[in-house]
């Protein structure tokens, strides 16, 4: 049994998996997500300050959901994070396409080298292979 204290309440609970958050402060937590969520897609030229003070939700967690893509601004949206590799503007993820392509690519590669340097180890194909003990 994995017991914790909630981030938001501090009560104690039984700690499952995600987020550090007791069962009521999630559905609360998601609650807020879908009202957020709604409040985007109805007003979908408004700043992050504004949905922020219209839902009553803080920047930093307006900022987790897009970072973490379960919000999803339009391409006409003035709202924004900045990539956390070059810092040009993206509408969710971490990432822009560029850097991520570019990550891929050098992941990519750099698995390459080593996959093409490693040569499995030839198996004995005698027919009268068989292990051999040195006595001490």
């Amino acid at each position: 049994m994995n017991v914790k204290n909630c981030r938001k309440c501090r009560r104690i609970f039984n700690y499952v998996m995600g987020p550090i958050l007791c069962p009521n402060c999630r559905e609360a937590e998601e609650a807020k997500f879908q009202e957020v969520k709604k409040y985007v897609q109805e007003h979908r030229r408004c700043g992050m300050q504004e949905v922020s003070e219209a839902c009553e939700v803080s920047l930093s967690q307006i900022q987790q959901w897009l970072r973490e893509d379960r919000l999803v601004l339009a391409d006409d949206s003035p709202m924004g994070i900045a990539c956390e590799k070059c810092g040009k503007m993206i509408k969710s993820g971490r990432f822009c396409p560029e850097c991520a392509n570019q990550m891929t690519n050098s992941f990519n590669t750099a698995v390459g080298k080593t996959a093409t340097a490693y040569v499995p180890p030839k198996k004995d194909s005698r027919e009268g292979a068989r292990m051999r003990f040195i006595d001490k």
